[in-house]
């Protein structure tokens, strides 16, 4: 427990010490096929909390399933909205929604079928979740999924 605590807060000293990046301009589609450019994802006074994923990917449902379970309370207290960002490639795009759907995600979800999103932050392994504040800029990066890995998530939350 005292080992998982000081990692968290590790983790955390590391996030907050790191150069602010601004959220690359990259134009997406919704799964309704609307564009969105991933640089106006900003929310003027609350955090945006984009989390990568794909439908073969079990760590990925784990952790969007987990931030579902504690999302209206996060709504509630810090105004954060989840945008998922689905890395699936164009041939297997179909599956997202259905997936979503059974999963019962609130999330607005953007479809990354080429991997651009991907590419522009530097993304190797996803499970991958990026933080950003009201500005735009990059306030967390952290990848990989562990349970209670939201926990960290929320004190970062806390925190903006």
């Amino acid at each position: 427990m005292l080992k998982r605590f000081i990692l968290s807060m590790a983790t955390l000293l590391v996030c907050s010490l790191m150069a602010q990046a601004q959220m690359p301009a990259v134009t997406l589609n919704d799964m309704e096929g609307n564009a969105v450019r991933t640089d106006t994802l900003a929310r003027p006074g609350h955090p945006v909390i984009v989390s990568f994923f794909a439908t073969w990917c079990k760590p990925c449902q784990r952790e969007l399933s987990a931030i579902a379970e504690v999302y209206d309370e996060w709504q509630e207290e810090t105004g954060v909205e989840v945008i998922a960002v689905s890395i699936d490639e164009a041939q297997s795009a179909n599956r997202v929604k259905p997936l979503v759907d059974a999963k019962g995600w609130p999330y607005r979800v953007l479809l990354d079928p080429n991997g651009e999103l991907k590419r522009a932050l530097g993304i190797q392994l996803i499970p991958y979740v990026v933080v950003i504040d009201e500005n735009g800029k990059i306030i967390y990066k952290h990848n990989g999924y562990t349970d209670g890995a939201e926990n960290e998530l929320r004190e970062v939350l806390e925190k903006k």
